[in-house]
């Protein structure tokens, strides 16, 4: 089971109709009520979906306890490490786990085995990877080489992406303190867009049939932040963690591949444009349609 989606967390919250307006794809009147969207999204980003936290937060609006259940969680994971895994991997495991938060606040986010450790090999972290993905505390996200259909066809099996399952989650990990939703937009600056990629991801995780990829070109200088493959086409999406839109890894993707369609997500308002598609963050759930 994943945590709730953010349209499922708006509908704990009691904000049903803002959901319905997400899942009748009506953005003249969604766009009106933008203000509702972005405050629940700053609670979104530090309560996160998981199912014990948003209860307790739906009834008494209490960071701190948001705060104090989510760590809770995460020290039971700790726990889960030292019960069930392999007792050879558990150092290994940990060690993986608690690097991700420092992994996803580098500029560019893929895995590297050295911030866990100098001199970290691959190799020798598989099992604790794997173990990880398995039991579903990470999520993956492989880069292709060329993004063509089907992705899957394109992997490149030694780059990727961490996330962790929840939002909220990793907000705790990096002890994101509740004092910056009070201060405008300044939470989708924070960590260089780690906890808007993490959202983004964890959205488009709850999309069935919808495996997600990155690419990057082959000197690391352009990066599409998101591949999405519909069957027919292989869709870019570029999240942008602030209403600033300029994005020179997505001119370049689409000078060399030419997509038919390609996808930013920001804090901007929703645009159709002929190819390219501006969806507001709080409406990453509505991309499937």
């Amino acid at each position: 089971m994943y945590p709730l989606s953010f349209s499922e967390f708006m509908s704990a919250m009691g904000k049903e109709r803002f959901a319905e307006l997400l899942e009748k794809q009506d953005f003249d009147m969604a766009t009106a009520f933008k203000q509702e969207y972005i405050e629940h999204l700053k609670y979104y980003y530090y309560v996160g979906g998981m199912p014990e936290v948003v209860k307790n937060f739906t009834a008494h609006k209490d960071f701190k306890e948001a705060r104090e259940i989510q760590q809770r969680i995460l020290d039971a994971y700790e726990q889960d490490f030292s019960k069930h895994a392999p007792n050879e991997i558990v150092p290994r495991i940990r060690m993986i786990w608690n690097s991700i938060p420092a992994q996803l606040t580098k500029e560019s986010k893929k895995f590297i085995y050295g911030i866990i450790k100098e001199g970290a090999r691959a190799k020798d972290y598989e099992l604790a990877l794997m173990w990880l993905s398995d039991c579903g505390l990470v999520h993956k996200v492989q880069r292709v080489t060329a993004p063509h259909i089907p992705l899957k066809a394109y992997e490149d099996l030694k780059a990727f992406k961490l996330f962790v399952l929840d939002v909220g989650l990793l907000s705790c990990m990096v002890q994101l303190n509740q004092t910056v939703l009070l201060s405008g937009n300044e939470l989708f600056k924070e960590f260089k867009g780690a906890l808007t990629e993490q959202y983004v991801l964890q959205q488009l995780k709850t999309l069935k049939n919808l495996a997600t990829y990155y690419w990057t070109n082959d000197r690391g200088s352009a990066e599409m932040d998101f591949l999405v493959d519909n069957g027919t086409d292989v869709i870019p999406i570029e999240v942008k963690a602030e209403t600033n839109l300029k994005a020179k890894s997505l001119k370049t993707y689409c000078e060399k591949f030419k997509p038919n369609k390609a996808i930013r997500t920001s804090m901007s308002d929703y645009r159709q444009e002929e190819w390219l598609l501006n969806l507001p963050l709080w409406a990453v759930e509505t991309l499937n349609k």
